[in-house]
């Protein structure tokens, strides 16, 4: 797991953030290392949602906002019910940012 120079807490909230955009914009534009950092937690998100039991909508609303949570739980879960993993690609870009030289990547939910 990659630190990206914080603490416990601190990180715990910053994935907590880009899984919410990711979730609620539905595709977002990062840095590659971030992507790859997002991507395990929001696919294990995705599986919990697919159970479509109560207390999976009680575990998403743990780990995430209320209105991403259940934007997690009543519209992209039942969209991967018959998909078995691979729920997020990463599309990399050939350019990086001007102001840190940091390669950016697109990751968005599959179709």
């Amino acid at each position: 797991m990659r630190k990206f120079n914080r603490t416990r807490g601190p990180r715990i909230s910053f994935f907590k953030s880009l899984a919410n955009n990711l979730i609620m914009k539905e595709r977002i534009e990062t840095t590659i290392t971030r992507a790859k950092e997002i991507r395990p937690i929001v696919e294990r998100m995705v599986s919990i949602a697919k159970k479509q039991q109560l207390a999976s909508l009680r575990s998403l609303l743990e780990k995430l906002p209320a209105q991403s949570a259940k934007k997690m739980y009543f519209d992209i879960g039942p969209r991967y019910l018959t998909r078995n993993g691979g729920y997020l690609r990463i599309i990399k870009g050939g350019k990086a940012r001007k102001r840190d030289a940091a390669y950016v990547a697109t990751i968005e939910f599959v179709k």
